[in-house]
């Protein structure tokens, strides 16, 4: 169906048509129509259905024929999402659909400047898309004040769920008019992400694009049994091929991230992680060279992985298996985005085939197993691998040992180098910290001729007071008592 048949204002057709789009997909196609009705809607729709245009057309076009102006500290439409890129990315869209028309648009989420989000809403703001967490604070704050939203939007709500967003949500919605029309989309729609939707929504219009927990259509699915060990070198010998667009690459967690980051760097392979633990412009950075092309791997969780939206990611890597199968549809859903194709590749390791079993069972089809490449562990020994042994490798430990036992001390004896350090590079750096620490002490006692002090312990009692500690040894002669300080004379009073 053509845009220009769903009932959409020239204004935003005009937009539409500045962006190249001319045919409405089918969630747009249903949806639209209802929302310009000012009924609810329950949308299940994976992203990269088009979803963003399906309710954000529809909302400029009745927040213009209201006529009704944002109050101060407030907003007319509020759009929550999951995560920050997701959040930016909706209100990018939002503006270019909202082009031509006098409506103001605002982001806020962590990362960003709170003063900034303070002053936006200050003077009022007709669209704002913001993640649940910052805008509470600014709520409990008294800065945002929701009275006067007529749209709400919760979009990709099973994830808000995933991350322990429900209270928030619950807070959020205690504070807008009953008197609103709200919009509710998931990817999926289980009991639990049903019951959170009747709380939100009344007599809604139901639109259902995908079957619940499916994989993305045209990805083409492949899974590789593999030692934990030795996917580092998989994946480097799989990432020099040189067909692949983009590439993502999926870890379950934040330091994996880093670490295979830094694999690909050691072997010629530029990537850029993203979690987290990245500030906002470290994550707006990743991801727009991974838009532009100028890295093509991009390394991510799954929480950071909501809102990548990116054309022409050609391949996704699931270098460790997702611990809740529904992580796996979000993640192979990057790629065969508009049309494409893609291709998903699985690495499972023996641990992870209940992962697998669970994967299968919820998207219904039996992933295809795919060997090893021919000449694997030649390949593989020329990889260099910066996985540490911890604390360290048995051969590495008896050939220390071994040393040491030649240099007649004790070996295999770690002094203070840091967690994921080779022995001689830990061994040194917790020298030269000990160096450190007797520097900043001062000198030794033994250095000026003096007699090393008798140790004891902490004083109780009435050592706390000042007194000798029994264990104290007197030095010869006669001993003359240190004169109190008065207190208040500088310092404090002894």
């Amino acid at each position: 169906m053509q845009f220009n048949q769903l009932g959409l204002s020239q204004t935003v057709l005009a937009a539409l048509a500045a962006k190249g789009y001319s045919e409405a997909t089918p969630i747009q196609a249903q949806s639209i129509p209802s929302l310009l009705e000012g009924r609810d809607l329950l949308g299940i729709a994976q992203t990269g259905t088009g979803k963003t245009a399906a309710f954000m057309l529809p909302s400029i076009d009745r927040l213009i024929a209201s006529g009704k102006r944002a109050q101060p500290r407030g907003c007319r439409m509020l759009v929550l999402a999951p995560t920050r890129e997701l959040a930016s990315q909706i209100a990018d869209n939002a503006r270019h659909y909202a082009k031509g028309t006098p409506l103001s648009v605002a982001t806020i989420f962590g990362g960003t400047s709170i003063h900034k989000n303070k002053s936006d809403l200050a003077r009022g703001v007709d669209i704002v898309v913001a993640t649940p967490g910052r805008l509470v604070d600014l709520m409990d704050q008294h800065y945002a004040i929701l009275l006067g939203i007529e749209i709400l939007v919760l979009d990709e709500a099973d994830q808000m769920m995933d991350l322990g967003f429900i209270h928030a949500l619950k807070r959020i919605v205690r504070d807008l008019p009953s008197k609103r029309q709200t919009l509710f989309f998931s990817a999926t729609m289980p009991k639990t992400i049903r019951e959170l939707a009747g709380q939100f929504i009344k007599n809604p219009v139901e639109v259902k694009v995908t079957p619940e927990a499916t994989t993305a259509e045209r990805v083409e699915q492949h899974v590789t049994y593999v030692a934990q060990a030795e996917k580092q070198a998989l994946l480097t010998i799989a990432l020099r091929d040189e067909t692949i667009d983009r590439a993502l690459v999926f870890t379950r967690t934040k330091h994996g991230a880093d670490r295979v980051v830094r694999l690909l760097a050691g072997n010629g392979i530029a990537a850029n992680a993203i979690h987290g633990n990245k500030s906002q412009p470290q994550r707006e950075r990743a991801l727009g060279e991974f838009r532009s092309g100028k890295v093509k791997i991009l390394v991510a969780t799954d929480i950071a992985a909501r809102g990548i939206d990116v054309s022409g990611v050609s391949h996704v890597f699931n270098f460790e298996l997702p611990n809740v199968p529904d992580q796996y549809v979000h993640r192979i859903g990057r790629t065969a985005r508009a049309g494409a194709t893609g291709l998903a590749i699985s690495y499972c390791a023996d641990d992870e085939r209940p992962y697998l079993r669970d994967i299968e069972r919820l998207t219904r089809q039996k992933l295809v197993v795919q060997s090893l490449p021919e000449g694997f562990v030649n390949e593989a020994a020329k990889i260099k691998s910066t996985r540490q042994p911890t604390p360290m490798g048995r051969d590495e430990q008896n050939g220390r040992n071994g040393r040491a036992m030649q240099h007649g001390r004790p070996g295999g004896q770690r002094h203070g180098g840091g967690q994921g350090q080779r022995g001689g590079q830990g061994q040194r750096q917790g020298e030269r910290g000990d160096q450190q620490r007797r520097h900043d002490a001062g000198p030794r006692p033994e250095a000026n001729g003096e007699a090393r002090p008798r140790r004891f312990d902490a004083p109780q009692g009435g050592e706390a007071r000042g007194e000798k500690p029994r264990n104290y040894a007197r030095p010869k002669g006669k001993f003359h008592a240190r004169p109190a300080r008065p207190a208040g004379a500088g310092g404090r009073g002894r």
